[in-house]
């Protein structure tokens, strides 16, 4: 049975460089970067980031450059993925080791590059985090109306633009539910509110920050190649077109996706994909993480991670996967967290580049025993009685005496379920017994 393709695969805008052309323009953004990425990947111990004092120094004079620019370059290079951090040892990664061979590993670092741009260029240290994050967040639409115009577009008109969306955005956040006993206000009485807060607040200060907002929004794309700021106006790049024009076509696909997940929450969505087989799951995950910012999607998708739904937890880290280098600084942050340390230790073992059938032998034997048990609960909550038994098979212990012990020991939250579960779905009295009878004695905290 063969899937025929209902949309044609979309070309890009007339004009736009073919795609050897734009991986071209990629490398000259990034030629300092694959510089320093090749020095640092040669270099033992050139420590953390930001780049330890001594081998700035090193890099500096190696590389002729200003520190300055060792310093950008750097950033540049782990933030495109060509070098990645291991401690006080930089390696280099997948993307700098095709980069002189593979466009499209080209393209992607750039883009990668394009999607930090706000890392790349520092907001200004005065404004507040807040606003900041607004203005990241109505990016999108400036850089949409700088695509769709084809040409030069005037400051006050991305101004504009920038304002009406902070304000939507502001909107949207202040809808407090009414609690037991409150009604709503009047509507004199909500436009006499906004007037008290719009003259508090200053109109001409809030136009005054949205100003300073854009200016540096649009030099942090221009420091990533994104545009080019001319005098009183912006224009897109021919790799900023592109990547615009590619984002925008990724979410129109994603708004025709038949499990129609681009709306819903995380939660939802992973329970949405849950019966997918693996490569549509990843072309829903894909679909619903174009239409959001690499942050929130990412902050998403680990607050859910933390809940208690073990399901929930693996698909997180499933569509963790498909972000892929975006998502490493944050994947590593959580590797403190018990609950999640397991996912995140195999996400970082396939992201460094190791066999995933190879992944689990980063795992300690505790930690795979509680991830045995977090999977075990995912299946007796969502799957079939049969599926928890072939789970069995899966345990590093290879007796269920043994395995029986460890779980004991392990403490997770679910393993009394776990095993009621095993227990009435094992076909062999005995063993089911056994299961049953550690049950018993976890719930009661007997040895």
């Amino acid at each position: 049975m063969t899937t025929r393709r209902t949309r044609p695969a979309p070309r890009p805008p007339e004009g736009t460089p073919p795609r050897t052309e734009l991986a071209r323009q990629a490398r000259a953004v990034l030629a300092d970067a694959v510089r320093i990425a090749h020095w640092a990947a040669g270099t033992p111990g050139p420590g953390t980031a930001p780049l330890a004092a001594h081998a700035l120094e090193r890099a500096a004079t190696a590389l002729e450059l200003s520190p300055a620019q060792v310093r950008a370059g750097w950033d540049r290079a782990r933030l495109a993925g060509l070098i990645e951090l291991h401690g006080d040892t930089a390696r280099p990664g997948w993307r700098l080791r095709a980069w002189d061979r593979d466009d499209s590993a080209v393209l992607r670092g750039w883009v990668a590059l394009f999607d930090a741009w706000s890392l790349v260029h520092a907001a200004p240290a005065d404004i507040e985090a807040g606003a900041v994050a607004e203005a990241v967040e109505a990016v999108p639409q400036v850089l949409s109306l700088l695509q769709l115009s084809a040409g030069p577009v005037t400051v006050p008109a991305l101004l504009d633009l920038l304002g009406q969306r902070v304000a939507e955005l502001q909107e949207e956040r202040c809808e407090v539910p009414l609690g037991p006993g409150r009604t709503a206000p009047a509507p004199a009485e909500t436009a006499a509110r906004a007037g008290t807060a719009e003259s508090a607040a200053g109109p001409a200060r809030s136009a005054d920050l949205n100003a300073l907002l854009l200016d540096w929004a649009l030099e942090g794309l221009a420091a990533v190649g994104a545009l080019t700021l001319g005098k009183g106006h912006a224009t897109l790049t021919p790799l900023g077109n592109w990547a615009v024009w590619v984002k925008l076509e990724q979410i129109c696909v994603a708004a025709q996706s038949p499990a129609g997940n681009i709306e819903q929450s995380a939660a939802d969505m992973l329970l949405g994909c849950a019966r997918l087989t693996p490569g549509p799951a990843r072309a829903e995950y894909r679909a619903w993480l174009a239409a959001r910012t690499v942050g929130s999607a990412v902050a998403e998708l680990l607050a859910v991670a933390r809940g208690e739904d073990a399901l929930l937890r693996g698909l997180a880290f499933e569509a963790l996967r498909v972000v892929g280098a975006p998502a490493e600084p944050e994947v590593r942050a959580v590797l403190a967290e018990p609950s999640l340390r397991p996912y995140a230790l195999l996400w970082l073992a396939e992201y460094e580049g190791n066999d995933p059938d190879d992944a689990q032998e980063v795992l300690s034997r505790e930690e795979a025993t509680w991830l045995w048990v977090d999977t075990a609960a995912a299946v007796a909550d969502h799957g079939e009685t049969g599926l928890l038994v072939r789970h069995l098979d899966s345990a590093v212990q290879g007796t269920v005496p043994a395995l029986l012990d460890e779980v004991r020991a392990v403490g997770h939250p679910r393993t009394v379920q776990v095993l009621v579960a095993l227990a009435a779905a094992h076909p062999d009295p005995a063993l089911a017994k056994a299961v049953r009878r550690a049950a018993f004695q976890v719930h009661t905290g007997g040895a």
